[in-house]
């Protein structure tokens, strides 16, 4: 079921399932709920101080942590310098590694007689304008939203053509009934129930189109909010094309391995138990 929520956050689009009464329960925000920003980062030793600074200042965030992803640069130390909690992956594992062990060190964090962190996920390259993702987070401490999803303006100097983003919605709109405006954009608010549900996450570049997909089909619920954000955007070059052949690739991958997996549930559910060969 698709629904326009102009009453809970602007003119944003709410999109949500059939979803059990439990999983449309408000998440205790009453009881001071906090925030931890996750910042996956690989080779932004440029970037990452401003960003770092930035998501401090964030209403509700008291934690700031950078997964560096087996960054070459001074990434790790240039990021704990500007006051983010650091961890490492000796190698390059993946966004979604970065993303899962970056929810894993802040689980660790938890205090057991508080709530779960919120977790809000934001790019390294976004440097000052990161605090821009401020207006992800009031829907999901309200209980409007289990994600939210920022949408970016028109990035300058971005050569795509729409062909990969394209591919991404039309693939979750023929899955949970929802079109999103912006499919891949990472930068995600979220609560603990809603992350541990979309894991094992997708690998590579498909992590958002497989975590949408995910959350949508088990009826939690999400928000496209407009967030005034600037990133360094993949050009026309050669680099630029071999990402985006990277992304199409990768999202076709998560949106295969969803399909698989729906179809096979649908067998499942459709043999009745008993019905074997008579002796």
């Amino acid at each position: 079921m698709t629904r326009t929520g102009s009453e809970a956050a602007g003119q944003v689009a709410v999109a949500t399932a059939d979803a059990p009464e439990t999983a449309r329960k408000p998440h205790g925000h009453k009881q001071r709920q906090r925030v931890a920003v996750i910042i996956p980062a690989k080779d932004e030793s440029r970037r990452i101080a401003a960003t770092v600074r930035s998501a401090r200042a964030i209403p509700h965030v008291d934690l700031v942590l950078v997964v560096d992803d087996g960054s070459e640069d001074n990434t790790q130390h240039v990021a704990r310098e500007a006051g983010a909690v650091v961890v490492r992956h000796s190698h390059n594992r993946g966004k979604a590694a970065a993303m899962e062990t970056g929810a894993a060190v802040v689980a660790m964090r938890d205090a057991p007689d508080r709530p779960p962190r919120h977790l809000l996920f934001v790019d390294g390259d976004l440097a000052d304008t990161a605090v821009n993702t401020a207006p992800l987070v009031p829907p999901v401490l309200e209980g409007i939203a289990d994600l939210t999803i920022a949408l970016l303006p028109p990035q300058p100097g971005a050569g795509g053509r729409g062909l990969v983003v394209g591919a991404a919605r039309r693939a979750i709109a023929s899955m949970t009934g929802w079109t999103p405006t912006q499919p891949l954009s990472g930068m995600r608010c979220l609560t603990r129930e809603a992350f541990e549900a979309a894991t094992p996450l997708a690998r590579g570049w498909g992590v958002e189109a497989g975590m949408t997909i995910d959350l949508l089909r088990q009826g939690f619920r999400v928000l496209e909010v407009p967030c005034e954000l600037r990133h360094r955007p993949s050009g026309t070059d050669l680099k630029g094309q071999l990402h985006r052949a990277a992304q199409y690739r990768d999202v076709q991958l998560a949106v295969n391995a969803r399909r698989a997996r729906a179809a096979a549930s649908s067998v499942r559910q459709a043999v009745v138990p008993g019905d074997g060969p008579r002796r």
